[in-house]
């Protein structure tokens, strides 16, 4: 029986699967998918928190798409912001803007704002159960 070759000239059927190579690949994708649970329930106790002081309720961090529209809301911008939110590509720049916006109504600075965007596992169970009071400031449109 002739084996199928590709056009790389590798012969296949000389690289057989290794169950040993399997299971480990399957272990590490399990692991994987622990950490990434793990890291979006961290996230998910951080907003809670943030939207209860922001006077939100804290459910609303489960939702999805309606926390993103609680979220404008503490950023104290309009609807607008959150239909931003939902297109493509316009969304990464409206997610900066209402994150630095949500760190400012919190009383921190624009780099906070910044690290919300990139690294909300740490900023916000930071922002959730610090000491920071939810002060909503004036902003444009």
């Amino acid at each position: 029986m002739q084996s199928e070759q590709f056009e790389t000239g590798f012969d296949m059927t000389e690289f057989p699967t290794e169950p040993a190579a399997a299971a480990g690949g399957g272990i590490m994708g399990m692991c994987c998918f622990v950490l990434e649970i793990a890291i979006l329930i961290v996230v998910i106790i951080g907003l809670w928190k943030t939207f209860q002081k922001a006077g939100k309720p804290g459910w609303a961090s489960i939702i999805p798409f309606y926390n993103m529209y609680v979220l404008t809301e503490i950023a104290g911008r309009p609807i607008l912001w959150f239909i931003l939110m939902l297109i493509p590509c316009v969304n990464i720049i409206a997610h900066i803007v209402v994150s630095i916006d949500v760190a400012k109504n919190f009383g921190k600075d624009t780099l906070y704002g910044v690290g919300l965007i990139l690294f909300p596992f740490i900023f916000y169970p930071l922002l959730g159960f610090g000491d920071a009071k939810y002060q909503p400031v004036q902003h444009g449109p």
